[in-house]
């Protein structure tokens, strides 16, 4: 009773807990998790699983020798077929595989059949149809592929390929009343642009113009477009009725709106442009500019200009298109900012490439306007941009308007509103006083320019007027301009040089020489080295050798630079070639060595007594190349003797953060003077320490 109780238990599902349990097995732990020996990279993985592969398992061939092969084989592809077909039913790809097959068997009914399981399956896919009537029509059943066309079309009305395969089917047989009525149940399915143009397109194919001037008529009235009566005035333009295609352009104006109509009136005026109807355009372009917003207006703008730059429009269409472009645009801008400079320019720039002679009063209103916004504070930054306005206004009167009295005034307005007492711009002197050269008045250019020194000198000035008079040939006026230029400014030694190579130019060397040796004296000079060597150039070319000498005793006594040491030494050892003889005696040579390397050891000799370790070692070299380069004359081991040690040592820098210290290496020279005195120095340090050691052992014996 008991084990049939437990059994019919266990049948009632009602089973103890360990029975129920799954019992998995035992993981293992992995107790050593060193890395292997021996790696094998996934690349070795796959090329054993690729050696170990076996050869792909493939059907053998068979070949068909009777029917009864050929209905196996049938029969068995079918099964195949039939078998993907309920695994899938969803997929209409096999069944459009299987009606291409028995296509291939020339079996038309079995496929017709499949086909017909295709489109039962899923009739919306209007690829499935296509490929059925295109089955149809390749073997030829003419009336079933008529009939798989009017199923498809009748179930999508809105697949425009459809209708249009069906279309041309019955183009292609010649039915061409029928290719007609399918496009006429078509239109009525309002298709888009592309199935009305095909339509046209098949009608003008067979020369029906008046059937397609009615399908355009139809095509705009479902298609209110820009470019649907551009399309339907183009083809009236090709056949050559210009009123028609005006009448055309006229009703899409009236209907259309602003947001697409800018390129309807340019097609239109381009249309009249054609036409040979210039004033036809220009009007178009003129209601166009008044019914477009300015915002959306800039290419309707820039064909407006280029026609009536080709066609030459009237002044009032011409002041029109400016006028609009100038309210819109730059008149907004500078009313808002009159400060503007940059808007005043491009306003003025548009004016005068679009104006012409009879509008310079409009554009001389302008610049008043412009010029009248002065600067609010007087600060050259404020008033770089606002220069430009009257220089801009001064070139418009002298090349445009040819008012040569006019652009005189405009200088003098200019010159006369600069606050010249705290800047001044040298581009407007020179400008006005290049206008008067160019009116052949030099008076004038002359006071202009005299009046700039005298209020705001400047070195282009200065240097612009020199220019003019040298050209002019005007010697004794630019010796007074250079007075009043190294008057203004003293220590300008390009000012002192360009004066003496003025007189150098007129060979006048007493005249050179006198302003080299004003411009040597001054107390403050911008750059003294150059003047210097210029000088002594001068002289050493005037072969002079007692004042280069002399010049350069000057020089060491203002400066001991290393260079100008150097430089007094090599003039010495060349001075022998200064003389211009061809032979010059050995005993002249050594001369000037011996006077070279007495400038070497003077050099020497201060470099001692400073603490210009670096500079004194380098003098060594160079004496030590010197001596090299006279040769047998010449000796090396004077200057090598003297030559220093270099040592590397460390010297202590203390942050002035923290406090801490930091060593920084150096390059230190040990001239063979400084080694023997640390010597002296050392033998006197250890004496003291004797006698000091003396001194303490007398006293600990007593």
């Amino acid at each position: 009773m008991s084990s049939d109780k437990d059994s019919s238990d266990r049948t009632l599902a009602y089973m103890p807990r360990k029975d129920i349990e799954t019992k998995l097995p035992r993981t293992t732990r992995v107790k050593n998790k060193n890395p292997a020996t021996v790696q094998i990279t996934a690349e070795q993985i796959l090329r054993e699983a690729r050696e170990t592969q076996e050869a792909e398992i493939r059907p053998p061939k068979q070949k068909i020798t009777d029917t009864t092969d050929l209905s196996d084989y049938r029969l068995r592809v079918r099964k195949d077929f039939e078998d993907k077909i309920r695994r899938a039913r969803w997929n209409v790809n096999v069944l459009v595989k299987y009606a291409q097959w028995e296509e291939s068997q020339t079996d038309y009914a079995r496929a017709r059949s499949v086909w017909e399981r295709a489109i039962e399956g899923d009739y919306r896919n209007h690829t499935v149809w296509i490929k059925y009537a295109e089955f149809e029509m390749k073997n030829k059943f003419v009336n079933s592929a008529r009939n798989v066309w009017e199923r498809a079309v009748t179930l999508l009305p809105r697949v425009d390929q459809l209708w249009c395969k069906y279309a041309h089917m019955e183009k292609m047989l010649g039915n061409i009343a029928g290719a007609r009525h399918v496009f006429e149940r078509w239109m009525k399915w309002s298709p888009d642009q592309e199935g009305w143009l095909c339509y046209i397109n098949f009608e003008l194919e067979f020369n029906e113009f008046a059937r397609a001037r009615s399908v355009y008529e139809r095509f705009v009235l479902f298609h209110r477009t820009v470019s649907a009566y551009i399309r339907y005035a183009k083809f009236e333009i090709d056949r050559g009725e210009v009123e028609l295609a005006r009448k055309v352009y006229e009703r899409a104006s009236d209907l259309l709106g602003d947001e697409e109509a800018e390129s309807l009136f340019v097609a239109f005026a381009e249309f009249e442009e054609g036409c040979k109807e210039v004033e036809r355009a220009r009007g178009i372009y003129e209601y166009a500019l008044v019914r477009i917003p300015k915002e959306r207006a800039e290419a309707l703008y820039e064909k407006f200009a280029a026609f009536e730059r080709r066609y030459g429009g009237e002044e009032g269409t011409e002041d029109s298109l400016v006028g609009k472009k100038r309210f819109h645009q730059y008149e907004d801008e500078v009313r808002k900012n009159p400060l503007n400079y940059d808007s005043w320019l491009d306003y003025l720039r548009l004016e005068e490439e679009e104006g012409c002679i009879g509008k310079k009063d409009r554009i001389r209103e302008i610049y008043e306007r412009a010029v009248a916004n002065v600067p609010p504070a007087e600060e050259k930054r404020y008033w770089k941009r606002y220069i430009y306005l009257w220089i801009n206004y001064a070139l418009y009167e002298e090349v445009n308007t040819k008012d040569v009295e006019r652009t005189r005034d405009v200088y003098r307005a200019c010159l006369k509103l600069i606050p010249h007492n705290k800047f001044s711009f040298a581009k407007i002197w020179l400008l006005a006083a290049q206008f008067e050269i160019r009116q052949l008045n030099l008076t004038g250019a002359r006071q202009l320019l005299g009046n700039a020194i005298g209020k705001a000198p400047k070195d282009k000035i200065f240097k612009k007027y020199i220019e003019m008079e040298l050209q002019l040939a005007n010697i004794d006026r630019c010796r007074k301009i250079y007075e009043r230029y190294l008057e203004w400014s003293p220590e300008n030694c390009y000012a002192w040089r360009s004066y003496a190579e003025f007189e150098m130019s007129l060979s006048e060397k007493d005249r050179a020489r006198a302003i080299f040796e004003l411009a040597i004296s001054q107390p403050a000079l911008d750059m003294p080295e150059l003047l210097w060597k210029m000088y002594i150039d001068f002289e050493i070319s005037e072969k002079e050798l007692e004042r280069t000498r002399a010049l350069y005793e000057r020089l060491l006594d203002r400066t001991k630079h290393y260079n100008v040491w150097v430089s007094f030494a090599k003039f010495e050892a060349s001075a022998d070639e200064q003389k211009g003889e061809e032979e010059v005696a050995t005993e002249t040579k050594k001369d000037c060595i011996r006077r070279a390397r007495a400038i070497f050891e003077r050099a020497n000799t201060y470099y001692k007594d400073s603490a210009h370790k670096e500079e004194r070692a380098t003098l060594l070299e160079d004496w030590v190349n010197m001596e090299a380069g006279f040769g047998s004359l010449g000796d090396v081991s004077v200057a090598q003797s003297l030559l220093p040690k270099k040592l590397k040592k460390r010297k202590a820098i203390i942050r002035e953060e923290d406090g801490s210290t930091e060593y920084q290496e150096y390059t230190d020279y040990l001239f063979p003077d400084e080694s023997q005195t640390m010597d002296n120095l050392k033998i006197i340090e250890a004496a003291h320490r004797w006698k000091k050691q003396r001194a303490g052992d007398a006293s600990n014996s007593r």
